[in-house]
């Protein structure tokens, strides 16, 4: 009987401090969620990760692609490639680099057959000088061969000349060059701007290349996956892809080195992704042109056969293109009407380019970004491009600043075709400036939060939300450290159960131990 009433004892008391114990850790979790719900959420679904396949594979993705003419070196043109969408800057404590089992290229079509003539391919390495650490880097950096940087890359880039789909020369134009690491923080990396100059390199001939982590420089609102803007346009006017990095790759070029000719100065330009299987060949798994393309054009079930395609075989995707089912979904939803099928002036835009502006002559329609390089760079630029008389922009090439969505959303509702609109997704520019030489791009956002950050202006916190701030007065509860302190406070008070508890238990047994 004894024995009975002891391990109903010890129950009752293994049971108490179990609910003691789920209590502490509830109040705590419940604090920590407290602060979770200040952070933004990741995006399950953007413009970056298009397709199924890919995007589960984030260091192969391609995200973007520009070409333009360089504004301050007129007589070259400038390429940019982005990869790994949706970097978030505190991400270590491997960060983000260039993988090894992936060619990153940049195609050159120069006479509009739908076929590379020239391409550039990224190759990378990766060097780590003390494996015994978890630490990217172990110390404050101050140069790229800081020795306190544990983690290095360095990448070549080829040129390959092709004729009818095979190549026929292949020359290195870039060996070992130094990547700029990704922006751990202010603590670790005080003066960003420094290694990021340290990684753009001259090479011969006149070309300037570069690759390393940037601010994201798309623009644009998310929310048009969920019923294009809510349903009711109430969600406009957030740019959700502020404070998010990219890696990238961009190069300038000689124009001379890429046009066909004074004559035929148009180029087609676009980009691709080769990893190498389990049986060490190498695969297509992402391709990227025109913007918006495969995102919004492509259906489902085709996205991921149009990133393992290439331009020759684009008349297998043009119904998509004259009979799109965007105008279709903004007329149900907000009762404007689309335009009329089959829709050529999405043809011109998308796959051939516009007559008298970026097609070349006996063009072979392709999804490409169509670049005239004889028109010069505009001393005033404006945002929407073509439409708005600024015929350097897109869809003329793209520039970093160029509005995309406006221009598409405004295209595909027929402004072409005499359906004037000014529709748009309240998202005109990027949330950091861009440089007004090359790379052009922004820095990226570091990781680093609080005084420190704050010192050099928004932190990533910060940028996530798009640089919101609590306002006094607002209703908030005050500051994330605010929350911060309430959560060590009530986790302090659960210890103190947690405490107490055990004592009682241990009474407890010692009683019944005695009884």
């Amino acid at each position: 009987m004894t024995a009975v009433c002891t391990h109903r004892v010890r129950r009752r008391g293994i049971r108490g401090v179990a609910a003691l114990v789920c209590g502490a850790l509830a109040a705590g979790g419940l604090a920590a969620a407290g602060v979770s719900t200040l952070r933004p959420e990741a995006a399950s679904a953007s413009s970056h990760r298009e397709a199924p396949l890919i995007s589960g594979q984030p260091e192969y993705d391609n995200t973007d692609v520009y070409a333009f003419v360089s504004p301050d070196r007129p007589d070259t043109t400038t390429l940019v490639a982005n990869w790994i969408p949706f970097e978030e800057p505190a991400g270590g404590p491997t960060f983000y680099p260039f993988p090894e089992d992936a060619q990153y290229d940049v195609h050159i079509d120069s006479d509009g057959d739908a076929q590379g003539d020239l391409l550039y391919r990224w190759t990378f390495d990766t060097r780590t000088k003390n494996g015994n650490t978890f630490l990217y880097n172990t110390g404050q950096v101050t140069s790229l061969d800081d020795p306190d940087l544990n983690v290095t890359q360095s990448y070549d880039i080829d040129l390959l000349r092709l004729k009818d789909q095979k190549v026929v020369s292949t020359k290195k134009i870039a060996d070992d060059l130094p990547v700029a690491p990704s922006h751990v923080g202010k603590a670790s990396m005080p003066d960003y701007g420094k290694l990021r100059g340290q990684a753009v390199r001259k090479l011969p001939g006149g070309t300037t290349a570069f690759a390393g982590q940037a601010d994201d420089p798309f623009f644009l609102d998310l929310r048009v996956f969920d019923l294009l803007y809510g349903g009711d346009l109430s969600e406009v006017g957030r740019d959700t892809l502020a404070g998010y990095n990219v890696n990238s790759v961009a190069l300038q070029v000689p124009t001379a080195e890429i046009r066909q000719s004074e004559k035929q100065p148009i180029v087609g330009v676009w980009s691709t992704t080769q990893r190498k299987n389990a049986a060490g060949k190498w695969t297509q798994v992402s391709r990227l042109g025109a913007p918006l393309v495969n995102e919004v054009v492509v259906p489902m079930k085709d996205k991921d056969k149009f990133n393992a395609s290439s331009p020759w075989n684009d008349a297998d995707f043009l119904p998509y293109v004259t009979k799109p089912e965007l105008p279709r979904l903004i007329e149900s939803i907000y009762k404007i009407k689309a335009p009329k099928e089959p829709r050529k002036d999405l043809v011109s835009v998308f796959l051939t380019g516009v007559k008298d502006l970026n097609q070349p002559p006996n063009v072979r329609p392709a999804e490409a970004l169509r670049l005239n390089t004889s028109i010069k760079p505009a001393a005033s630029p404006k945002r929407l491009g073509v439409i708005d008389g600024d015929n350097a922009g897109y869809p003329n090439g793209r520039r970093l600043a160029d509005d995309v969505v406006d221009i598409s959303l405004q295209v595909v509702e027929g402004e072409l075709v005499g359906q004037k609109n000014d529709l748009g997704d309240a998202v005109n520019t990027n949330d950091q400036a861009f440089g007004n030489s090359f790379p052009y791009l922004a820095l990226p956002t570091s990781g680093s939060r609080g005084p420190v950050a704050e010192k050099g202006g928004t932190s990533a916190r910060d940028a996530l939300v798009g640089g919101g701030r609590p306002v006094a007065g607002s209703g908030s509860s005050g500051s994330d450290d605010t929350v911060l302190i309430a959560s060590s406070a009530v986790g302090g008070a659960g210890a103190l159960l947690v405490a107490c508890g055990l004592l009682w238990w241990r009474r407890t047994r010692a009683t019944a131990g005695g009884a």
